[in-house]
């Protein structure tokens, strides 16, 4: 049986959705909302696993998995809503999709090998059917497998995954070819650069309309996760990558749209409010939440504000990080304290613990900081 009993929870979790409604309408709840992403690396390593075996043994990513979710509604007490066991494929959607060699190295995420290395290789790229698919169809197998373990466990926690998922052109891209390769294509080529991005577009609405149809479900909201879109310049993104993620926003998301990249998004912070119409953004570890403030600030729900960085020592180093951040985002409402991105492994569980506790303290409003 399941030692996470979601039930438990229940106060909990409607408080916390209540909290982060009123945040999400621009408006002040009880105290700042407080999300932190812990996942399967981070568990795993919290738990004395290697990350490896994780994304290779399904009986290990179920463990890592429940001792996760207890941890977390235990012990952190963030404002987390959600809670699954996941069929965790990690970063590997578009080897997946395009048969890419898949390397697995100790105690760290999997990694997509590059097979483009010139132009000739984007030109005679193909964009697979998902219907014929010959790896949907070991996904299914494999997720149909999964489940099946779930239950002969005794769990009774919703099970998701079983679906290749890539990412959006210009990471899928660089999933590819290897970013170096895809930014100088954008400066030296832009018509083949183009070519590529079209061709990473259609496999992302062949996959995303497949499985829509397969579930008979219809797409109003939609998240991006985008890193590789905050090491280029607003006039290049602009230029080369906007028409295509507005195109899937428009198609897919029109009541929510929210955003990651794990990155410096502060130079494009003006267009995703005003331009690509965001609803929720993380904001990235590396960027300023002055700025986040300034541009997302009343029109677009966000989160971040710390990096794991501010999170490796002891809290008396995380304090102050903590304390800006709830200083700068909180007030006004319409954001969440969180790590921007995600949270690596190595972050220290004392610190980041202490630290949710600390936000709970400094962030109840009106904000006294």
């Amino acid at each position: 049986m399941s030692g996470f009993d979601p039930k438990k929870y229940e106060k909990k979790i409607a408080e916390s959705r209540e909290r982060l409604a009123i945040a999400r309408r621009f408006e002040e709840p009880d105290r700042v909302p407080i999300l932190i992403s812990t996942a399967g690396s981070y568990y795993s390593r919290l738990f004395g696993y290697n990350i490896r075996d994780y994304y290779t043994d399904p009986d290990v990513k179920i463990e890592v998995q429940l001792k996760g979710l207890e941890w977390a509604y235990e012990t952190l007490d963030d404002d987390r809503t959600s809670y699954s066991i996941t069929y965790d494929l990690g970063p590997i959607g578009e080897a997946m999709y395009w048969d890419m060699p898949i390397e697995y190295p100790d105690d760290t995420s999997p990694r997509a090998v590059e097979i483009l290395h010139d132009p000739a290789d984007i030109e005679t790229l193909p964009v697979p059917d998902p219907e014929t698919h010959p790896a949907v169809k070991k996904l299914d197998k494999e997720f149909a497998e999964f489940k099946e373990n779930v239950e002969k466990r005794g769990i009774d926690l919703p099970v998701g995954g079983g679906q290749i998922g890539i990412h959006p052109p210009i990471s899928c891209a660089c999933a590819l070819m290897g970013a170096d390769k895809v930014y100088e294509l954008m400066a030296v080529d832009k018509a083949m650069a183009a070519k590529l991005f079209d061709k990473c577009f259609e496999a992302f609405c062949k996959l995303r309309d497949f499985y829509l149809k397969r579930s008979g479900g219809k797409s109003t909201s939609i998240g991006l996760a985008d890193d590789n879109s905050a090491f280029i310049s607003n006039a290049m993104y602009r230029d080369q990558i906007f028409k295509y993620n507005k195109a899937i926003y428009d198609k897919y998301g029109p009541a929510g749209r929210s955003f990651h990249a794990d990155g410096p998004n502060d130079h494009h912070f003006e267009m995703y409010a005003n331009d690509m119409k965001l609803t929720s953004m993380d904001m990235g570890g590396f960027s300023k939440i002055e700025n986040a403030k300034k541009y997302l600030g009343g029109k677009v729900f966000f989160s971040g504000g710390l990096n794991c960085k501010d999170l490796y020592y002891d809290f008396e180093t995380a304090k102050p990080a903590v304390e800006h951040a709830v200083r700068i985002g909180a007030p006004g409402g319409g954001y969440a304290l969180a790590i921007g991105g995600e949270t690596y492994p190595g972050v220290n569980p004392d610190t980041l613990v202490r630290s949710v506790a600390y936000a709970k303290e400094i962030g109840t409003y009106p904000i006294q900081l």
